[in-house]
């Protein structure tokens, strides 16, 4: 398998991963208030990186590393995630969802500012066509949310798409996993006092859905998404396995569906069949 397929075929599992992400966010911040949940699927996170690299990793970054993975710890370690669950707290799942449709252009532009990357302009347009696809979808919905809510999940997917640019950029020298394992290390002294802290001051939830929530991002999207995303960036490149971003929504609305008994209709999965294929399309031109 060439390099670039394999980019592509991690890419997708990330991307399936993180779709969960959102479904399990909002049921996290159901039963834990959105710093104490952030600061716990860090720290817990953290915990397991930190036996993956005794185990089986023996490099230590090395000078400016280190700066670039405070960036990607506070872009993808506390900044999506604290920001994500306070707009859930007063969005549903799926207007959410909506938003993220607007990640991949993020991701690509950060890739051309921060990884050196030049897609072609053909990319560009089919890039800009699957996220006005998501966007007519969401008119047509009617989907509409507090101005909070919309401002907080906007101010997410920025710092989102620039953790993900300079994490696939980073991993290049320093390697996929690797990535994610030291930036949530990094951001360990802040996270596990403060979970501590918030755990203590809060009521712990008596239900289910809460602590499967908080398990899912701690492990799923907090640390072996990444494993998977970052690598399949790097190899694919960030710009164009980004792309695999616009099906996002769509794979996190069937979750919510099932998961949370959010509606799914006909147009979302018409709608889906249409940005595959601006993604297909963006493959093309990307290679």
């Amino acid at each position: 398998m060439d390099k670039t397929r394999k980019g592509w075929l991690l890419g997708t599992t990330g991307m399936l991963i993180f779709s969960g992400s959102l479904p399990a966010t909002r049921a996290g911040v159901e039963g834990f208030a959105p710093l104490c949940l952030t600061a716990v699927r860090a720290s817990v996170a953290a915990l397991l990186a930190a036996l993956a690299l005794a185990l089986w990793e023996r490099r230590r970054p090395r000078g400016r590393q280190w700066l670039h993975l405070c960036t990607v710890a506070a872009g993808v370690v506390v900044g999506y995630p604290l920001l994500s669950a306070m707009a859930l707290q007063s969005i549903s799942a799926a207007d959410a969802l909506v938003l993220v449709a607007l990640l991949p252009l993020c991701t690509a532009s950060f890739a051309v500012l921060r990884a050196g990357e030049r897609p072609r302009a053909a990319f560009w347009a089919w890039s800009v066509i699957g996220a006005a696809l998501v966007a007519a979808f969401a008119l047509h919905q009617g989907a509409r949310a507090a101005w909070r809510g919309d401002a907080l999940m906007l101010a997410a997917i920025i710092v989102c798409g620039y953790g993900y640019a300079e994490g696939a950029r980073l991993s290049r020298s320093l390697g996929g996993w690797q990535v994610i394992s030291w930036a949530v290390l990094v951001a360990l002294p802040l996270m596990l006092p403060l979970a501590l802290f918030e755990l203590a001051r809060q009521p712990l939830p008596h239900a289910l859905a809460p602590w499967l929530g908080l398990g899912y991002v701690s492990v799923f999207s907090m640390l072996l998404g990444f494993v998977f995303w970052y690598r399949g960036l790097a190899l694919g490149g960030i710009a164009a396995v980004g792309q695999l971003q616009l099906l996002q929504p769509f794979v996190g609305m069937l979750l919510a569906a099932w998961l949370l008994g959010e509606a799914v209709l006909p147009s979302m999965l018409g709608t889906a069949l249409a940005v595959a294929g601006c993604v297909a399309a963006a493959r093309r031109q990307a290679r």
